[in-house]
């Protein structure tokens, strides 16, 4: 196929959010709260098991009370906060003010990382005059992730579940996309780490590749071996 679109997933596929420990550490630090080395490692625990930080690993257990609101987190910016801080407080953190604190700092740029070829493989696609999109079930504007770290002017359209109240593999994400770009989705690929979530575009017609979601340092190349774009491989 001629590749005229591409589409692609945020977390785990474009960026990477930081460990739990630097995501802990850092909200430590900014509100002052000391802890003792072994108590930091069980509130890291903790938080790891609860799935507490979003883009990290999944919750280990669901409390059926977050069942619901787990289902649909990415639906709306609320029923996101809800899931998540939720999801911490099964942990018993020593300040109260830390579960709202660390949804926070999830949200700050410093907070992710690009993939290593990311940048590449974007001003790759924008050089051969290919059109952009990004696709995200996500609870908040990521656009300001991807201007501090120069990614944005890269970017055509972004489409995001929580602006419009449906999460993937809903197609209607990835039909919105494709009009905002301007492709038919014959000729778009959708890049994703989510096999459920992201493949839901080939049920319009898009080609469908996948990338492991794997830390940054472990995923050199991810992005580069999809062939995307002549002579980027």
């Amino acid at each position: 196929m001629q590749i005229k679109g591409v589409l692609f997933d945020f977390s785990g596929t474009l960026f990477r959010i930081e460990s739990v420990r630097s995501w802990l550490r850092a909200v430590l630090a900014e509100r002052e709260v000391t802890v003792t080395a072994a108590a930091f490692e069980r509130y890291a625990r903790g938080l790891e098991a609860a799935g507490a930080l979003p883009g990290g690993p999944l919750p280990q257990h669901v409390p059926a009370r977050l069942a619901s609101v787990w289902a649909t987190r990415d639906e709306s910016a609320e029923l996101h906060r809800e899931a998540y801080t939720g999801l911490a407080r099964q942990v018993a953190l020593p300040d109260p003010g830390l579960y709202d604190a660390l949804y926070e700092r999830h949200r700050s740029p410093a907070a992710w990382q690009p993939y290593p070829d990311a940048a590449e493989v974007l001003g790759a696609l924008r050089d051969s005059g290919t059109r952009i999109g990004v696709v995200s079930n996500i609870g908040w504007d990521l656009r300001p992730v991807f201007r501090a770290h120069g990614l944005d002017a890269l970017i055509d359209a972004y489409v995001l579940s929580y602006e419009h109240g449906v999460q993937k593999p809903d197609t209607r994400l990835f039909h919105t996309a494709c009009t905002l770009i301007e492709q038919d989705p014959t000729d778009v690929v959708m890049v994703g780490d989510d096999r459920r979530a992201d493949g839901g575009a080939a049920a319009l017609g898009c080609d469908v590749r996948f990338v492991e979601h794997l830390p940054v340092e472990e995923r050199p190349d991810g992005l580069r071996m999809l062939g995307l774009t002549p002579g980027v491989a």
